[in-house]
């Protein structure tokens, strides 16, 4: 398996006859979501979408992307939430947090529309400025505030730099199939588009053109990720607890949360993980915190935050576990050499790989953390790869449905969000805009 969980260290937390006690609830869950009848139903798209994605459009992407890569130095993605977060989680997994600065036969990518920072929106059309660029805006009406903002703004660098004509060429529109503003103006204006399927919402879409584009344009093997996701489609369909980690993980996650743990800290010990915790962070937050009901995600990276929070984890309130990823072969390597006079105390590690520290690190730490009453569920992930990312997407998204119908939330739906954008619209005087 390319995940593989580990419940050493639940042990003492959790005991057998628990799993026993919750398997009916995970059965029930499994039926609501592989039979389409539990709540949310028509927002279930992804769960076959390995198997029965659109081939056309899929190679369409892997053409456009060539287009781009060939004509491009700065490809500009526009969106918030889902229609960024996966994308971004699987460049700087796959390739580094410093992409841009490494990357040499594919254009820098930037990633805005996620925030109202004007500040952050001028740095980047400073950063385009004599650079050959590219958009795509991602958004299923084209209407929410972020990406409308900052659409608008880069349609408008465009048109200035190349013309209206030109500028056509390098807008790629990620829309609704059939309606909404922005499908309505890319029609008008000639763009190419992409479709964001009716049954998938945008925290589950990542396995979609929202997330597939820009990977591609990256460099990822978008063939290499579907394949992986296929996989865990197939292995992760029994509904046996013992057999399918990932209904065990979701069992787990509900049996802590009814001890009292209502925190879960994703970690991991590589910082090309932090956009991939934040992923994480948007799937689990705003599919299972409904009803005053859900653990509240948050996330980590050690060793870095070992000597900032780690106090908190070892020593404070007991109300959270971890969830920690470990990736057993870096892409990278670093061997430490002898320095002379040993000041720093460290030639005792002459010869040693860095990993090798690291992996000691993770081991001490789970050892600290699980003595001082943190359940640390832990997974460990053999290498950092397209296949082995579209199993870890796959594997998530649908742990996530099944931990929330346990719950009794409805995963697929964000009542909440919709909350501050009425008090937001209702301050800036919106014409015709009448709040609820």
């Amino acid at each position: 398996m390319p995940i593989k969980l580990n419940t050493e260290y639940i042990s003492s937390f959790i005991k057998d006859e628990e799993f026993y006690a919750i398997e009916s609830q995970v059965n029930l869950a499994h039926n609501l979501l592989q039979n389409r009848t539990g709540l949310g139903n028509n927002f279930t798209g992804w769960l076959t979408l390995p198997t029965d994605y659109d081939r056309e459009e899929f190679d369409k992407i892997k053409v456009v992307s060539k287009k781009i890569i060939s004509n491009t130095d700065i490809f500009i993605v526009i969106g918030v939430g889902g229609s960024y977060l996966g994308a971004r989680a699987a460049i700087e997994l796959v390739h580094s947090q410093y992409y841009n600065d490494l990357s040499k036969k594919t254009p820098e990518i930037y990633f805005i529309g996620n925030s109202l920072s004007s500040t952050a929106l001028y740095n980047i059309l400073k950063i385009c400025d004599g650079k050959d660029v590219s958009i795509n805006v991602i958004s299923k009406s084209g209407t929410t505030i972020e990406p409308a903002i900052a659409f608008r703004t880069f349609k408008n660098f465009l048109e200035k730099k190349y013309g209206k004509k030109e500028a056509k060429n390098r807008i790629f529109c990620t829309t609704d199939r059939q309606k909404g503003p922005l499908k309505a103006m890319a029609d008008e204006e000639g763009y190419e588009t992409f479709v964001i399927p009716d049954n998938i919402g945008g925290r589950f879409s990542v396995l979609t053109a929202v997330g597939l584009l820009p990977m591609a344009v990256s460099g990822i093997d978008i063939d290499e990720l579907i394949l992986g996701a296929k996989l865990a489609q197939d292995n992760l369909f029994c509904n046996d607890l013992n057999k399918n980690d990932c209904y065990k993980y979701a069992a787990i996650r509900n049996i802590l949360y009814r001890k009292g743990k209502h925190i879960e800290i994703f970690a991991s010990y590589e910082p090309d993980f932090l956009m991939l915790n934040e992923w994480l962070k948007q799937l689990f937050g705003e599919s299972e915190g409904k009803d005053n009901k859900g653990i509240f995600p948050t996330s980590a990276i050690f060793s870095t935050d070992l000597h900032s929070i780690g106090q908190y984890l070892q020593c404070g309130r007991r109300n959270l576990f971890e969830t920690v990823f470990y990736i057993e072969k870096p892409q990278k390597d670093v061997i430490i050499e002898e320095i002379s006079k040993n000041v720093d105390g460290l030639n005792f590690l002459t010869g040693k790989s860095l990993s090798f520290v690291n992996e000691k690190a993770f081991l001490g730490t789970v050892l600290a953390h699980t003595d001082g009453c943190v359940p640390n569920v832990v997974f460990k992930i053999s290498e950092v790869n397209p296949f082995e990312l579209g199993y870890l997407f796959y594997f998530f998204e649908k742990a996530c449905a099944i931990s929330s119908y346990i719950l009794g939330v409805n995963p697929f739906d964000q009542p909440g969000v919709e909350k501050y954008k009425n008090n937001m619209f209702d301050f800036l005087k919106k014409p015709g805009y009448v709040s609820y």
